[in-house]
């Protein structure tokens, strides 16, 4: 594939969540397309769509749907993903996948751009999205690597609920309006919609996202773990992880808790080195109550950090608060910026 001024782009999933901000990042990011192919289900299919003016009719993702595509664009589940990326990867395009489907596969880079941008080199046609929680703690937490060394981390998370989907906001809507108005509240997708038990997210906190596997530990949670030592190349890094769902629409908080390798590191220490990075912005002045909240965060597209303090008992020790908008740099923002450094580094060749 050589380089072009223009590309075909489909986006697979065009439909939800996910999909609609990847559409909008395309526009407002002027990305260089020459056709845009927008794809879903057979359900969904027929569905007009806005780009640039012009409205786009979505169309059933097939395996020929992707013939002449040179950029692929995935968040329609992972088992769609499973399916169609082949496909796709068959017919010469280079996939983006948002799912969990390809992310610890050997063969597929796991990239966030201001981490781990070099490893889009390795591609063999399908690139991996980390998950969103994954995304904006190891963005936060490169360049104190780079400069500290990091000996452990643990993180607790405060995730939105949109991370789940738009039925999934819909029904914290729902439950939210009927709690205030007196009535029953009625539960049929959190924490896992497949799960055989579910339970109202509205006024309330779920210590489960997806679902649990044989360690006692939720899929979430073994997806942070293992994503953060594949994308900061660090296998024998400690990482523990809670992940928790609470009744808000956008944006994840996490408090996370590292310990450095260097000695004698303070937080002024810790504060030059996240003000200086890519894609961070901190926020982080108690005296004057700054620090990120996800309603400050939604709608942004950058990684917020603030509350870095030094832990009281462990001298190398210290403890972050992190929080960015889980549809934008945990989904779509991160899904556009991987399209952009392949084309403005010519990694698109495989």
């Amino acid at each position: 594939m050589s380089q072009k001024s223009a590309y075909n782009v489909a986006v697979v999933g065009a439909t939800g969540a996910v999909g609609q901000k990847i559409i909008e990042l395309l526009e407002e990011k002027d990305f260089p397309i020459d056709q845009l192919k927008l794809l879903s289900s057979k359900r969904s299919a027929g569905t007009k769509k806005k780009f640039k003016q012009q409205e786009v009719i979505v169309e059933e993702a097939v395996p020929e749907s992707f013939t002449g595509v040179d950029i692929a664009l995935f968040s329609a589940g992972g088992s769609v993903s499973k399916k169609l990326a082949p496909e796709a990867v068959k017919r010469g395009a280079v996939v983006i996948d948002n799912t969990s489907a390809y992310r610890m596969d050997d063969s597929v880079p796991l990239v966030v751009p201001e981490v781990n941008k070099a490893d889009l080199k390795q591609h063999q046609g399908i690139i991996a999205n980390p998950n969103c929680s994954t995304t904006q703690m190891v963005a936060a937490l490169k360049p104190l690597k780079d400069a500290f060394g990091l000996k452990r981390i643990i993180v607790s998370t405060y995730q939105a609920v949109s991370g789940a989907g738009n039925e999934a906001c819909d029904e914290l809507t729902k439950q939210s309006q009927d709690h205030l108005s007196g009535k029953e509240l009625h539960a049929e997708l959190l924490p896992v919609k497949g799960d055989k038990k579910h339970f109202p997210i509205a006024f309330n906190a779920l210590p489960q996202i997806d679902v649990f596997q044989d360690n006692g530990y939720t899929f979430e949670e073994m997806k942070m773990i293992n994503e953060t030592k594949k994308i900061m190349h660090a296998s024998e890094l400690p990482v523990a992880a809670t992940c928790v769902r609470l009744p808000f629409f956008t944006s994840h908080a996490e408090s996370v808790y590292i310990e450095v390798e260097k000695e004698n590191v303070t937080v002024e220490d810790l504060w030059k080195q996240l003000e200086g990075a890519d894609g961070l912005v901190l926020q982080d002045n108690p005296s004057e109550q700054l620090y990120p909240t996800p309603l400050t965060a939604a709608g942004k597209e950058e990684v917020f950090v603030g509350r870095v303090r030094k832990d009281l008992d462990h001298k190398n020790g210290f403890h972050l608060w992190i929080v960015s908008d889980n549809l934008l740099k945990g989904a779509a923002w991160n899904t556009v910026q991987i399209a952009q450094e392949l084309i403005q580094n010519n990694w698109l060749q495989r």
